[in-house]
């Protein structure tokens, strides 16, 4: 794996958590507008949509570059629709990372030939 696909997953990785974070909150706040006067789904919104839209291009970016099957791509991002889905992309996209990072030293050992 060249270091611009490793960046990318991991630019993927870093805006997972925070954008399951964002939309957990959002969800907490549209809860709190109708049950209480307190609106803080505005700024909620704005933060949740401005961290979707990241982590879709960095998707995007990850997928053109990692060139996932069509199953994978989907996979994460149906994960960034669903609440809390976040914390699994950045699990698994963690375990990937580490995964290849296992095989590229087996390579560069000569153990693997790949």
């Amino acid at each position: 794996m060249d270091i611009k696909t490793a960046s990318s997953l991991h630019r993927l990785r870093l805006v997972s958590a925070p954008e399951a974070v964002s939309f957990l909150l959002l969800l907490v706040c549209s809860v709190l507008k109708r049950t209480t006067d307190f609106n803080a789904v505005p700024v909620m919104g704005a933060i949740h949509g401005l961290l979707f839209v990241v982590y879709v291009i960095f998707w995007l970016d990850a997928w053109r570059r990692v060139k996932w099957p069509l199953g994978t791509a989907a996979l994460y991002f149906v994960l960034s629709v669903l609440p809390a889905g976040g914390f699994f992309a950045e699990r698994k996209l963690r375990r990937e990372a580490e995964d290849e990072v296992i095989a590229s030293r087996a390579r560069r050992e000569g153990t693997v030939s790949a």
